[in-house]
């Protein structure tokens, strides 16, 4: 069991010993909390970067032996990533994006067949599932509830009273917000059992809790490689080969057909005909790797140490006076390593600004590309909470984020609490 005082994951990673510089040019380790965003690169990755520089070659495109080398690594590159995530290879296809937002975006450009469609999304949603689909579609929200948790009661509603005119409800795996995590195979059953399928959101959940096809049924996994200790601008879609086959691509160019004629061309099957240009070799390997490292470590290690950091940080919160803190954060067992706060008559932007300057603590801070769902958790209106885009003089709503990653401690956190009471009696 790794020691959470000093965390022994640490040497795994490149940069969490980089020393900073705050207040007054002093130079100290930096504190990452904002994992939720982005999150360090294992070293690994880097190492297995430079050794496929080696023998890179063009994917797909020539005969030649690093040609063939890179064409096979980055196929493996698809199986791993289905074997991974237990998802059947004559049942679903691996197609390589860029990140999430460009999964979501392409998944809503491809599967919309009509304006007429009705999908159904939610408002804890981050703005990569939730604005893709404006003005494409029939849109319909489900909302949450005081303590920021998906009414669930409102999905089977809206699909009973849509009746087999649902074609998706397109939701996250778990906020990027609270960090509540949303029953995939509860949900996947309800939307199947109307005859609808279900896009999955993955960004925030794929570095913390494994997910299961065999066991969750979903149609559409989409994730990123930032979010999972490889940030080299890569992502992927999981999903429905039999969907992606029978559907035009909303990408075209060269590595997509069999061959084109003066005016016709014939596509390849899924997933070529989905990746026009060439591929990014190095983002599905770099991806490939950090989920290796992942499972090395283990997902019930990183969930168990997560609980520990949670319930440590949320009991530090409430023990400081100025702390305003959102969420329910008595229940948590269905709550990844996210607090979500803000420090009494202090500006969030403030708050994040002294963290960093003081102690080279990064938080996030504002309203976390979710801006229904932080308007919801302040309990505001909308008149209120765009009074910032009329009124020069009022500043937007929002709040701190800390977001764990597998390499934080305790000691970490300690120190992250100690500046938040500090700066709480200095302003």
């Amino acid at each position: 069991m790794n020691d959470l005082t000093n965390n022994s994951f640490r040497h795994l990673f490149i940069g969490l010993d980089k020393k900073v510089s705050i207040i007054n040019d002093n130079k100290i380790i930096a504190i990452n909390l904002d994992n939720a965003a982005t999150t360090p690169v294992f070293k690994s990755v880097l190492d297995r970067i430079s050794k496929e520089c080696e023998l890179y070659g063009a994917i797909g495109r020539g005969l030649g032996q690093k040609s063939e080398y890179s064409t096979k690594i980055y196929a493996e590159s698809r199986d791993y990533i289905l074997d991974f995530f237990n998802a059947s290879k004559e049942k679903y296809t691996v197609i390589f994006v860029n990140n999430t937002t460009e999964g979501i975006n392409r998944l809503s450009n491809i599967l919309i067949e009509d304006k007429s469609n009705i999908v159904i999304t939610t408002r804890m949603e981050h703005h990569s599932n939730d604005l893709p689909w404006r003005g494409k579609c029939n849109l319909k929200y489900i909302e949450v509830d005081e303590n920021g948790r998906l009414k669930l009661d409102e999905l089977e509603y809206l699909l009973e009273k849509n009746k087999g005119l649902v074609k998706y409800v397109t939701i996250t795996a778990s906020s990027n917000v609270t960090g509540y995590i949303n029953n995939l195979s509860y949900l996947s059953n309800l939307v199947h059992k109307y005859n609808a399928k279900i896009i999955v959101d993955g960004a925030q959940i794929v570095a913390h809790k494994k997910i299961d096809f065999s066991e969750t049924n979903i149609d559409y996994l989409v994730f990123s490689a930032h979010k999972m200790y490889a940030p080299f601008g890569s992502g992927a879609i999981i999903g429905l080969k039999e969907e992606f086959e029978r559907l035009n691509s909303d990408l075209k160019g060269g590595g997509t057909v069999e061959t084109v004629l003066d005016n016709s061309e014939v596509l390849l099957p899924p997933p070529e005909k989905n990746e026009a240009g060439s591929p990014n070799f190095f983002g599905a390997i770099a991806l490939v790797q950090s989920m290796k490292e992942l499972e090395n470590i283990g997902y019930d290690v990183i969930e168990k140490n997560e609980k520990i950091l949670l319930k440590h940080t949320i009991k530090g919160l409430n023990s400081i006076n100025r702390v305003i803190s959102y969420g329910d954060n008595f229940n948590i067992e269905d709550r990844l390593g996210i607090v979500v706060f803000n420090l009494k008559d202090i500006y969030y932007a403030e708050c994040a600004s002294l963290l960093a300057s003081l102690r080279a603590i990064a938080v996030r801070q504002g309203a976390f590309c979710a801006h229904p769902y932080v308007k919801r958790l302040l309990n505001m209106k909308d008149e209120e909470y765009r009074r910032h885009l009329l009124d020069t003089t009022c500043k937007m709503p929002g709040m701190v984020r800390a977001s764990f990653g597998v390499y934080n401690s305790i000691n970490e956190l300690d120190i992250f609490l100690n500046t938040l009471e500090l700066i709480s009696k200095l302003k």
